[in-house]
């Protein structure tokens, strides 16, 4: 039985999400009725509250394998309208001020309307179509780092990383191959990937056979990965695991593997294991317990939630995503808030952290003010 506090909540949410609605389909039908000669509002405030609501429609159809690809196409529908979502709430009230404002000034109701509602939708083409570009053009970041500790034989490493892939119904094949296609070129010694590779459902990534493009990813050290927040709200663990395991990928648990025999990989379990999870996760402090201190130490965290510990206990390089630096701003200033590092590289006493932008998207297929990136890491060992 829901308890009447999480009631109050759910309705205020859903209050706040159809009183925005209806204030951006109330904008979107004065500038439409201005430029065209539409008098009947019922088919497009029916068009509107559908569309509206067509991310939820679409996960609701997800799990249902007849209507699996109806609901792709309404999620993809859904997610764009996310965005354009967050963009209105930002644009509409100054341009409703800004029409006020000209229709005081003398200029007519109609022209003001015509002005100011085409200014708007002209930023809003291109906020849609450069967040498009940015998240379907990858950027290869470079980071050069040294740790001084010796690491065997071995003097360098070069580290080919993607975070946040989110394989799914937005995020597929032909991207996934951009990311092969990279890593083919980059030629690293090791690929971590840091969590969040499948968007929730594996349906998805089984049905689109996508394992045809992951097994791509090879590199003589081999590949590794830990779980996200978004393996874990999927609930196919043991599958994924499988599935990664047979493109040669390892996916580690609360695990480290000696690489070289020469430095450490260590892969933390996310923290949504913690109460999803019945063995829970470890701290920092466990994981590195029974390892050989004078030898590098590398964990792959899917959030950058503990560095302090990270710093303290030793890791020499700490490898994260999950932030998507926000993926479309203004939302980066609340990681930015959230997280010590939300992006970027940060040295806290020996520690290395990077935290990455991330490869894939989750919602909207858009990135404003952020890039889809790979990162290639040389780290250099200087005892």
């Amino acid at each position: 039985m829901l308890k009447p506090r999480l009631i109050g909540t759910i309705a205020l949410i859903l209050f706040i999400f159809v009183a925005i609605n209806a204030y951006i389909g109330w904008n979107g039908w004065l500038y439409l009725s201005a430029l065209t000669s539409l008098d009947n509002p019922l088919p497009y405030a029916i068009a509107v509250a559908i569309i509206s609501i067509s991310y939820i429609i679409g996960r609701l159809l997800q799990p249902v394998a007849p209507l699996r690809k109806i609901g792709r196409v309404f999620k993809l529908i859904g997610s764009y309208w996310l965005a354009v979502m967050e963009y209105a709430v930002l644009l509409l009230p100054p341009a409703n001020l800004i029409y006020w404002l000209l229709t005081k000034l003398g200029i007519s109701a109609s022209a003001a309307l015509l002005a100011v509602g085409s200014v708007v939708a002209v930023i809003m083409l291109a906020i849609l179509l450069r967040g498009s570009w940015n998240a379907w053009s990858p950027v290869v970041r470079t980071y050069s780092i040294t740790i001084a500790k010796p690491a065997g034989s071995r003097t360098s490493l070069r580290i080919g990383m993607a975070s946040d892939i989110h394989l799914g119904t937005i995020v597929g094949k032909r991207h996934l191959a951009r990311l092969a296609k990279a890593m083919e070129h980059m030629k690293p010694d090791l690929i971590l990937l840091p969590g969040d590779i499948i968007d929730d459902d594996i349906a998805p990534y089984l049905d689109e056979n996508m394992s045809e493009v992951m097994k791509r990813l090879r590199a003589p050290l081999g590949v590794y990965a830990v779980l996200g927040n978004h393996e874990y709200y999927g609930g196919h663990i043991a599958r994924f695991i499988a599935e990664m395991d047979a493109v040669g990928i390892r996916v580690l648990l609360d695990e480290s593997v000696k690489m070289d025999d020469g430095f450490y990989i260590i892969g933390r379990k996310d923290l949504t294991a913690k109460r999803s999870d019945p063995e829970g996760r470890q701290s920092v402090k466990e994981l590195v317990a029974a390892l050989d201190a004078s030898l590098p130490l590398i964990m792959m965290d899917h959030q950058p939630s503990d560095l302090e510990q990270a710093s303290l206990q030793g890791i020499d390089l700490s490898l994260s995503g999950h932030t998507h630096r926000g993926q479309m701003m203004p939302n980066h200033l609340f990681t930015r808030r959230l997280f010590e590092l939300d992006w970027g590289f940060l040295q806290k006493g020996q520690l290395h952290a990077i935290v990455s932008s991330g490869f894939g998207t989750w919602g909207p297929p858009l990135r404003i003010g952020s890039r889809a990136e790979i990162i290639q890491l040389n780290v250099e060992f200087r005892p």
